[in-house]
C-alpha cells in the first residue's frame, strides 16, 4: 500500500478528500473569515492555512480571485470558499445570512481584542500585510477590532494576526461548550 504524503491528521490517512471533508463539515466551528484581497499578498496563504487549523465554516475572498495558494499548503481544498467581486457584495450577503461583520485592522478608534465577547456568528474579515483593510470594509464593519501588543512595531504580520483572532474567538465559543 502506498504512503499518504498529504499533510493530514492520522484519522485521515488514507481517506479520499471528499470523505475528510464530509467529516470535517459535521465539526466545523460556525466562525467564518474573510480576507479582502486588493493585493497579491503572500500571507493570504497563512490566513487560510490558519482557517483550516481551526476548521471555520467558510472562507469569504472579498476583490480579486486568484491569490498565492502556496502558502495554504493545499488546506484550502478542505475548506469552502466564497468569492464576492466587491464589498458591497459581501456585505449584502453576510447581512442575508445574519452574519455579525468584525474587522481585524490596528487603526484608530479600533477596540482590543483582550476586551471583546466575539459572537458566535462572527466573520472575521482580515486585510493585506501593507495597506489593511479598505475604508468600505472598516465602515461596514459592526466593529474593528486590534490586537494589543507591547513591542516597538506597529503590528504583527496579518497571518499571525488571524491565527491569534480566530484562537480567541474558539476560546470564546467552542472550547467554552
Amino acid at each position: 500500500m502506498e504512503e499518504d504524503a498529504r499533510n493530514v491528521v492520522d484519522k485521515y490517512r488514507g481517506l479520499s478528500m471528499e470523505t475528510i471533508i464530509e467529516d470535517l463539515d459535521k465539526t466545523r466551528s460556525e466562525l467564518e473569515v474573510a480576507v479582502e484581497n486588493i493585493e497579491r499578498d503572500f500571507n493570504m496563504g497563512t490566513i487560510v492555512r490558519n482557517a483550516n487549523a481551526f476548521n471555520v465554516a467558510k472562507v469569504h475572498v472579498i476583490g480579486r480571485r486568484q491569490w498565492n495558494k502556496r502558502g495554504a499548503m493545499k488546506t484550502d481544498a478542505y475548506l469552502h470558499i466564497e468569492y464576492h467581486q466587491t464589498a458591497a457584495d459581501f456585505f449584502k450577503q453576510m447581512q442575508a445570512s445574519n452574519r455579525e461583520v468584525i474587522a481585524i485592522d490596528i487603526v484608530e478608534g479600533s477596540e482590543p481584542l483582550g476586551g471583546v465577547r466575539l459572537p458566535s456568528n462572527a466573520v472575521l474579515v482580515f486585510g493585506s500585510e501593507g495597506e489593511g483593510l479598505s475604508r468600505e470594509v472598516l465602515e461596514g464593519a459592526k466593529r474593528v477590532v486590534h490586537i494589543e501588543q507591547f513591542g516597538s512595531t506597529r503590528s504583527v504580520n496579518v497571518g499571525v494576526a488571524s491565527g491569534i483572532a480566530m484562537y480567541a474567538w474558539v476560546q470564546q465559543n467552542r472550547l467554552t461548550r
